[in-house]
């Protein structure tokens, strides 16, 4: 039985290993590590991050972290160092975690969104005339949105911007943890619950606030929500922009489709080992950071035809099993999916004839993957 420093993996600088690398220039980090491990005939490679750690892409490593909930365990996952994240149903494990998701799906389900449709449609804002960066306007239409969605619009527009911001903000500063900040919209979110508990109401946070820990799951939700659908956003409109053609309410999910697969926001999924794991021969010791990439899997060449090409005619057949994560999968597939696909839908229907003028659409890895931008478009060109 081989341990887990057998594994191939990409260049180390000494004395931090991959540190500084994953800190820096993640994608290249990981890019290399999986051409390493197909070299070598491998779905895993191994990261020296000071603690041990293995990254897999394949099909069969996705179906296997994200099933077995009891082996691969969200508690000590990356998640938990960030303070906007650390807690709900994203940390909660088996068996606690089956009843809680039961008890937020609702609130998060296709049959609500729909009664949701009329007030999403009367908050999006007009599109600006001339030149406009879809990054930064994507930035303040998706925080609008989400604050008509949770909270009617009545959550304070300052305070929700100052509490989301520093999820854009590089490592270390995004795990900072910010008390002050987050009385205050602990404060707000008790009052704006308290009004719903009194006298009803129908947007999510009137579904969340009766439920125990539920101020805490709107908050997290509402975190994990802003950038993801922010950055989905951006790409889309600026590859509508690009490709005219597609920009029609019938190309606008296979559009969303491919620009997850390519720019997956959640590039990279942690989990860690509660017991020693043999996987392909290799031992996984318990305590081992286990990660899989949406990211690398969306692109493998193994797995798709020109990975690296956008081509939405490629959804007209169903994507290789495992393969397509950009929500995860499973019983653990993500919370927010349906609302994030919803509004972002929403958003294209509304947008006029477009054009791309210049940007900067190359990936940009944090929290969560965006593009570097800005992605200037011109509305009726």
């Amino acid at each position: 039985m081989r341990g887990l420093e057998s594994l191939p993996g990409p260049p180390v600088r000494p004395p931090v290993g991959h540190l500084q690398d994953w800190a820096l220039a993640p994608l290249p980090l990981v890019e290399e590590g999986a051409r390493r491990a197909r070299l070598a005939g491998r779905d895993l490679f191994h990261l020296r991050l000071g603690l041990p750690a293995v990254v897999g892409f394949s099909p069969a490593w996705n179906r296997r972290l994200l099933g077995d909930l009891g082996t691969f365990r969200s508690a000590g996952s990356f998640s938990r160092v960030v303070p906007h994240l650390a807690g709900g149903v994203i940390l909660t494990d088996a068996p606690g975690h089956a009843p809680r998701r039961r008890a937020v799906n609702p609130g998060f389900g296709k049959a609500h969104l729909e009664e949701l449709r009329v007030r999403i449609r009367a908050a999006l804002p007009p599109i600006p005339a001339g030149d406009f960066d879809a990054l930064a306007w994507a930035d303040g239409v998706v925080l609008r949105l989400l604050n008509v969605a949770y909270f009617s619009g009545e959550f304070d527009s300052r305070l929700l911007h100052a509490f989301l911001a520093p999820l854009r903000q590089p490592f270390p500063l995004a795990v900072l943890p910010r008390p002050r900040l987050f009385r205050r919209v602990n404060a707000e979110l008790r009052c704006l619950a308290e009004r719903r508990l009194r006298g009803g109401g129908d947007d999510l946070l009137a579904h969340l606030a009766p439920l125990p820990g539920g101020l805490e799951e709107t908050r997290v939700s509402l975190a994990a929500a802003h950038d993801t659908t922010t950055h989905a956003l951006a790409w889309s409109i600026w590859h509508v922009a690009a490709n005219p053609a597609w920009h029609a309410p019938e190309h606008h999910p296979a559009v969303l489709k491919e620009t997850l697969r390519l720019y997956p926001p959640g590039w990279m999924g942690s989990r860690r080992l509660a017991h020693d794991v043999t996987w392909n021969g290799v031992r996984l010791p318990r305590g081992t950071l286990a990660l899989y990439s949406p990211y690398l899997s969306g692109r493998d060449p193994e797995l798709w035809a020109a990975p690296q090409e956008l081509r939405p005619e490629r959804w007209q057949t169903p994507p290789p099993a495992w393969a397509y994560l950009p929500f995860g999968a499973g019983e653990r597939v993500c919370l927010g999916m349906h609302l994030a696909r919803f509004l972002i839908l929403e958003v294209l229907a509304a947008l006029p004839p477009l054009g791309a003028v210049s940007g900067d659409p190359r990936p940009q890895p944090g929290i969560t993957l965006g593009p570097v931008g800005p992605l200037v478009v011109r509305r009726g060109a």
